[in-house]
């Protein structure tokens, strides 16, 4: 496996997010507009996509939030390479880039139907935390949040 570091102008990222889109929509269901108006991918500015043999087969990137939290998005790995670690490398990849560049806490959200994401982050060391904006009195909203120090 090969990890790069890119922006959101990545062919591969973009091409991974569309995949990515495409099932949250069907998992989503009536709630995806709402989550969607909040993953754009234009603000993204600090991008992995992992390879392997030269294939894209996941993503994850982090937006700044303010200068000590960043937000972890777009993590996703194709369905075909699920419990090969590949997610876990990604995750601790932009975890280390954002603590390099001197962040101290990662956040995130999830909705309660990615069952998925709700047993990866707390393996990963993530606590689940009171809801923060926008997702404040959102019923299928977990929010979670890890110290990068």
């Amino acid at each position: 496996m090969y990890l790069k570091y890119c922006d959101n102008s990545s062919l591969d990222f973009q091409a991974l997010v569309t995949k990515l889109d495409a099932k949250l929509a069907i998992r989503d269901g009536d709630d995806h507009a709402f989550y969607h108006q909040f993953n754009g991918i234009d603000a993204l500015n600090h991008v992995i996509v992992a390879y392997d043999k030269g294939h894209p087969l996941g993503c994850g990137a982090f937006k700044v939030r303010n200068k000590q939290q960043v937000d972890i998005k777009r993590m996703f790995v194709l369905t075909a390479e699920r419990k090969k670690g590949y997610a876990s490398a990604i995750l601790t990849a932009l975890e280390t880039w954002a603590a390099n560049e001197g962040f101290i806490e990662a956040i995130l959200e999830t909705g309660k139907a990615q069952i998925e994401a709700l047993s990866f982050y707390p393996k990963q060391g993530y606590t689940a935390i009171s809801s923060f904006a926008p997702y404040v009195g959102v019923e299928n909203s977990v929010c979670f949040s890890r110290s990068l120090i």
